[in-house]
């Protein structure tokens, strides 16, 4: 089993290589991120330095062969793993510091590089990722929240199924179907743009962008796909979820950071088959197989 899980892909392809090729030999001073180029969880932490325009040091690391200079950071071995140099805020004086979580990762991004709005976007400068009235942050919290514990655990348990499983796949595709549009229901109605907030681009979108746009290998590998609804065979508020859904889809596909920290699809085909056949020996494999919680 471990010679499978260590012999995919040991690099980015696509787009995500120019970029990670761009940040390999950043300032020493600067942030690193240890990441695996398939992992959705470093995607989010590679979209969140890309919108803050963060200086970084991109090193690719196999997350099923622990190298020695990842673990000394963060003995777990998880990626992603962030490195905070000595003298950056949170990293003191004795020497560089770790943080780990993807969220909380994107979250001190958020307070290390704080930015004015998305009127900063095109100027090489930090953009806010999320509000500053206390309320709506607060609300993004929660629903950053809802795609952690709803959303992408229903989409392991989709991509996972196995005809062995106690579940069903039409259950388990009416799970990911209802919390992506439990979600749907709370974007922004207004029409003032695509994102969760509306004309604001938010952790929200951050949270959600790495699942959504691995939503097409549920489609390759599972009969019947996620079964994501479309919105011109429907009337009323579903119609109206749905196309509010596919807006958000198209711009996040079409997102400079999202496009720039993702490899070629083929690669993904490939490396998430043992999630398709359940023999992924990954920590989020094993919670998924187990009924337990995501690491």
């Amino acid at each position: 089993m471990s010679t499978v899980d260590t012999s995919i892909q040991p690099s980015p392809t696509g787009a995500a290589a120019a970029y990670a090729a761009a940040h390999a030999h950043a300032d020493p001073g600067a942030l690193t991120l240890y990441g695996g180029w398939f992992c959705p969880f470093v995607q989010r932490v590679w979209i969140t330095l890309h919108e803050k325009s963060a200086p970084h040091r991109y090193v690719e690391i196999n997350p099923y062969k622990k190298d020695r200079e990842l673990l000394d950071l963060n003995p777990r071995g998880l990626v992603p793993t962030l490195r905070i140099p000595a003298g950056e805020e949170g990293g003191g004086s004795g020497g560089a510091r770790a943080l780990y979580e993807s969220l909380v990762v994107c979250e001190y991004l958020e307070e290390a590089f704080p930015g004015g709005g998305e009127e900063e976007e095109g100027r090489g400068g930090p953009i806010a990722l999320l509000p500053r009235d206390t309320y709506e942050r607060a609300r993004c919290r929660l629903w950053i929240d809802h795609v952690a514990t709803r959303i992408v655990p229903a989409f392991y348990k989709l991509l996972q199924h196995t005809p062995e499983k106690p579940y069903t796949l039409d259950s388990a595709r009416a799970d990911l179907v209802s919390h992506i549009r439990t979600l749907a229901l709370e974007m922004d109605p207004g029409g003032r743009g695509p994102w969760f907030l509306g004309d604001a681009f938010s952790l929200v979108d951050v949270a959600l962008a790495p699942w959504a746009k691995r939503l097409f290998l549920i489609d390759h590998y599972k009969d019947g796909g996620a079964g994501i609804p479309d919105p011109e065979g429907l009337e009323g508020e579903d119609a109206r979820v749905w196309r509010r859904w596919r807006t958000w889809f198209d711009a996040v596909g079409e997102r400079p950071s999202v496009r720039d920290t993702w490899s070629d699809e083929e690669e993904y085909v490939k490396v998430y088959r043992r999630y398709a056949d359940d023999t992924t020996q990954s920590l989020v494999g094993k919670a998924t197989r187990e009924g337990g919680r995501l690491p």
